[in-house]
């Protein structure tokens, strides 16, 4: 019996909106590590005090791309150019559909010469797997998956850890016990730790200094307690799974575009292709913003501030469409600083009985897959907040949001709507609620001013 595919899956739910508000899944989970080795609040601060140890290793997808056509093929697929991208470097891959709306957002790795490795959430990882089955490019893809969906739970590929912080350079010198290289931004070395080669990269999460560091699953062990062991002068924190997903609000990175593939006759045979059981079969969206047509949740480059990186030196999927795109207003990435009094009037209906705000979880308020709530200004639609959470560091609530530009500048007051319509959809992590307003202030993306001074040009800093 042939599996469904999600184009029938699609045709058999009637409102695609409507199907994916009511999904019966709440927000990524973060595998294979505690909710908390300490307690959220410490490790939040440990990122911009000390140093923190996140562990990368459970809950993304990898995919091992191969082949005398490798190179050409994810060129083909990235709006970004590939000039003077060669081994031992990686940058964003945010591949786009035929009509220019963004699929999903990875790291890309060029790891050797026709060998490349993409890490991070499904969609643009299935998309690629899409075009390498074509037969139009020699390459081979090799997939690893997640932790949560896979049956043999500690056996991958590759672990995956990011050491950050203001102590995170002393952490690597004491478990190399040596000087470690000095890398510009997103460039890669071998480096030796406990006696095995890592291969590290030079990344930042939350605008400090630190490094991705990964390797062979073999050595999982040998390298988290030979860098845990070299923390221990130097205040190294480790991160739980509850606290992993908040320091989005502090870099500035908006995770979770909605893969916009679900209409389109460019992408039937896509969708044809996907099963009913993949990512985008499954994916949950929630908050306030709601539109009858699907499209309406799209995101351009320039939603997710990576306008600047589109460059047109290349053939690649959707260059007209984003062609036609680029000289018309864009929404711009800013960060919402939520009124400190009006989130105390929220949280006060907690503690009565009769209506209630939608409940705001600590440290992340992130309640579906992909958030999309509104954000209006003098009661008009003007944008919408996709990541909402609080952060120690800061001491208040914060949310990624895209809005117009003539309320993007710093200072600007807009209005953030907080919870569902009607009591809100039938997803189990939704309980009955009454929408509020919240007033918020626009400010910069990355909220953090470390952050802002600390990545290299363009690194999620610009709307």
């Amino acid at each position: 019996m042939t599996d469904k595919t999600l184009q029938q899956l699609l045709d058999e739910q009637g409102n695609i909106v409507d199907f994916l508000r009511n999904q019966q899944v709440g927000p990524n989970a973060y595998p294979g590590v505690p909710a908390e080795y300490s307690n959220w609040r410490d490790e939040q601060l440990s990122w911009a005090n000390t140093a923190v140890l996140f562990n990368q290793s459970f809950h993304m997808v990898d995919l091992l791309v191969t082949g005398p056509d490798a190179f050409e093929m994810l060129h083909y697929l990235a709006p970004n150019s590939f000039k003077g991208f060669v081994p031992n470097r990686a940058k964003q891959f945010a591949p786009v559909t035929p009509d220019g709306y963004v699929i999903g957002d990875v790291i890309l790795f060029y790891l050797e010469e026709n060998t490349f490795e993409l890490v991070g959430r499904a969609p643009s990882i299935e998309w690629v797997e899409f075009h390498a089955a074509s037969g139009k490019w020699d390459v081979k893809v090799e997939r690893d998956e997640r932790t949560a969906a896979r049956p043999d739970k500690d056996n991958r590929r590759n672990y995956r850890f990011q050491l950050q912080g203001p102590n995170a350079m002393k952490v690597l010198e004491a478990a190399m016990g040596a000087t470690p290289p000095e890398l510009k931004f997103f460039h890669m070395a071998p480096i030796t730790i406990a006696g095995v080669e890592v291969r590290a990269l030079r990344h930042g999460m939350v605008g400090q200094p630190g490094y991705e560091l990964f390797g062979p699953w073999k050595d999982y062990d040998t390298v988290r307690n030979a860098l845990i062991e070299a923390g221990k002068d130097f205040g190294l924190t480790l991160c739980g799974g509850r606290t992993y997903a908040s320091n989005t609000l502090e870099s500035g990175w908006i995770p979770s575009p909605l893969p916009a593939i679900y209409t389109g006759e460019s992408l039937a045979d896509y969708r044809a292709w996907l099963s009913a059981k993949s990512y985008e079969a499954g994916a949950s969206v929630g908050g306030s913003f709601v539109s009858e047509n699907i499209e309406d949740y799209y995101l351009t480059p320039w939603d997710l501030g990576y306008g600047h990186m589109v460059k047109f030196d290349h053939d690649f999927i959707g260059r007209e469409a984003l062609e036609r795109m680029k000289d018309q207003p864009h929404r711009r990435k800013v960060t919402l600083a939520l009124d400190t009094q009006d989130m105390l009037r929220v949280m006060s209906s907690m503690l009565q009985k009769g209506d209630r705000a939608k409940f705001l979880d600590f440290p992340s308020a992130v309640y579906a897959m992909h958030p999309y709530d509104a954000v209006l200004k003098d009661g008009r639609p003007v944008g919408i907040s996709t990541w909402i959470g609080y952060t120690a560091n800061e001491g208040r609530f914060l949310t990624l949001a895209m809005v117009d530009a003539d309320v993007a500048e710093p200072g600007t007051e807009v209005t953030f709507v907080w919870g569902e319509p009607d009591g809100g959809t039938r997803k189990p992590t939704v309980e009955r609620h009454v929408q509020v307003e919240i007033k918020a202030t626009v400010a910069p993306a990355p909220y953090s001013e470390v952050a802002r001074d600390s990545y290299a040009e363009g690194w999620r800093t610009r709307g």
